[in-house]
């Protein structure tokens, strides 16, 4: 008999536990998810500028999800707003970051042009929705770039998996109950740990060199004329900022006049009687911080031995004309020589290129252009670009506009001949119209399969600097290529000074799940709770009967009255 009740007395301590178990799993599953999907985002870039605050400062999210439009009265400090960029209304933005109103997060939807994957070229038809969209994102990021936000921003790319949930999203917002711990909805959690600041960031200076053909009689050191264009961006994004434009295409045409005068220069009854000094600098968005150190590395005689340099910046997306910005004035000798030189060649390649003077102010520190850095140690340079004035302060530094798509592959061959041209003409003295050293369909033609093939990997390569290790493949790629077609490559490593300070953090895993709501948990919760207090009963009435049931929830008397 013994034996018995302790089997039976064991069978309802496991019923007893099994119960709890079971109501434990149901009560922390009133917010049971269903996985939807996992989508990559890039983080809204976080820094500050002279101990300022700016872009966005938290990089974790766990907040139910909605869409526009809402109601003007909906709290939103516990809500992730997901906005195409199609459907963006910039007054939204404006006001919401104007007011300072609390949000839980925001995540813009960028179409698929603007991501890695499109690598086809701009069409010579202008597409005035596709440029409507250009000019709306740019405005965007000028806006968010210098704003502190206290609230997680990221972006993500358009597709099939990310439309269906906001679809679904807007279907849910236009019953009038956005999703809420008690309606139920979609969750989107970023699980990411506290941003932290980029210690001493590197910026990497890449330098190639062609000597040019000394002449037994020439005691003093030849000329030098410098080709120079800075390869690193700045965006609101910085996973995304890949600047095909600002400045890939300054770096592809270098690349491209290496390898041109690499073949006149390999053999010696071609070689110039020119020093050509080949410059791929870092920290250009950053006051051109790079430029300014390779330029102190300088010895004294390599710097006076600079006739010039043409510094190269954003030619990717011109039509009819380029600019040439120079700070000394036009009437000096050596200005005057370039812009005779290239106004020549452009004028019969059938467009234009128009100088611009802006003299420098040596006591401030903005530098506009990559040429002032030149211009404030007395060498003479100029910049060639698409742009007729100077940007702002990271302004048009490779931002989420600047994509493969809006570059033209043609306007960058047009930009090479140009340069190509008017350098060797100056370097062999062939001065004259109809003169072509870099004629078509000859061995020193331009190729615009390299020009392409180059365009694409920087269009893939984003490239801010303070996330760029040292030893980067992109940069090891760049030294490599510039090793093919120069001699004496070498790297320069640097600290980016200056006012700027960078946080890590630029990309995570955005989770996205779909929640019932609580008045369904709750209701699963007392049916799934009443099927196992039956369930319980009836296991203990079948093994030790009703009187045991019932003697479960009879208060026992206390010791007390026991002892009376």
């Amino acid at each position: 008999m013994a034996p018995r009740k302790a089997r039976e007395r064991e069978m309802l301590v496991e019923s007893m536990y099994s119960v709890i178990a079971l109501v434990l799993v149901l009560v922390a599953g009133v917010e049971l998810c269903d996985a939807a999907s996992v989508v990559n985002v890039y983080r809204l870039i976080q820094y500050d500028m002279s101990g300022v605050p700016f872009g966005s400062r938290l990089a974790s999210l766990n907040h139910h999800a909605s869409a526009l439009p809402f109601s003007p009265q909906a709290d939103l400090s516990r809500t992730v707003l997901m906005i195409p960029l199609r459907e963006l209304d910039m007054n939204f933005v404006k006001e919401y970051i104007a007011e300072r109103k609390p949000l839980g997060g925001l995540l813009f939807l960028l179409p698929q042009i603007f991501s890695f994957e499109n690598q086809a070229g701009r069409n010579n038809h202008r597409d005035n929705g596709k440029e409507l969209l250009e000019n709306v994102l740019a405005e965007l990021e000028q806006i968010l770039i210098h704003t502190n936000l206290p609230y997680p921003i990221y972006f993500a790319f358009e597709d099939d998996n990310v439309n269906s949930v906001l679809t679904d999203i807007k279907k849910n917002d236009a019953t009038g109950q956005p999703a809420t711990a008690t309606t139920g909805g979609y969750k989107f959690v970023v699980s990411a740990p506290e941003p932290k600041k980029v210690v001493s960031p590197t910026i990497t200076n890449i330098q190639g060199w062609l000597a040019g053909l000394k002449t037994d009689d020439e005691a003093s050191q030849l000329p030098t004329i410098a080709i120079v264009a800075s390869y690193d961006t700045f965006g609101a994004a910085p996973a995304l900022s890949v600047g095909s434009d600002s400045n890939g295409s300054g770096v592809v045409a270098l690349l491209e006049v290496a390898r041109l005068f690499s073949l006149l220069y390999s053999n010696p009854k071609t070689r110039g009687r020119y020093n050509l000094l080949f410059g791929l600098t870092s920290g250009g968005p950053y006051n051109f911080n790079g430029t300014r150190k390779w330029l102190w590395n300088f010895d004294q005689r390599l710097r006076e031995s600079i006739d010039y340099a043409i510094c190269l910046n954003g030619i990717g997306s011109w039509e009819n004309d380029l600019w040439i910005h120079v700070s000394k004035p036009p009437e000096n000798a050596y200005i005057k020589q370039i812009l005779e030189d290239f106004s020549s060649v452009a004028e019969e390649l059938g467009f234009k290129v128009n100088p611009r003077h802006k003299k420098i102010n040596i006591s401030n520190p903005r530098v506009a252009w990559e040429h002032e850095q030149f211009s404030r140690l007395r060498i003479t340079a100029a910049t060639l670009s698409e742009l007729h004035t100077a940007p702002e302060l990271l302004e048009r530094t490779g931002g989420l506009v600047d994509s493969r798509h809006f570059v033209n592959d043609e306007a960058i061959v047009r930009s090479v001949k140009l340069i190509a041209e008017s350098l060797g003409r100056h370097i062999y003295g062939r001065q004259g119209k109809n003169i072509q050293i870099f004629a078509d369909n000859s061995k020193l033609a331009v190729n615009p399969s390299y020009i392409r093939s180059w365009l694409d990997v920087l269009s893939r390569t984003p490239r801010v600097a303070p996330f760029l290790t040292k030893d980067a493949p992109f940069v090891m790629a760049l030294k490599k290529e510039l090793e093919d077609h120069t001699d004496e490559v070498n790297l320069q490593r640097e600290v980016l000074d200056g006012i700027f300070t960078f946080y890590d953090s630029t990309s995570a895993l955005l989770n996205v799940y779909q929640v019932a709501s609580v008045t369904f948990d709750l209701l699963l919760l007392l049916v799934s709770g009443s099927y196992l207090i039956v369930l319980f009963s009836f296991l203990v009435i079948t093994t030790r009967g009703i009187d045991d049931l019932f003697s479960l929830f009879r208060r026992h008397p206390s010791r007390k009255v026991k002892t009376t």
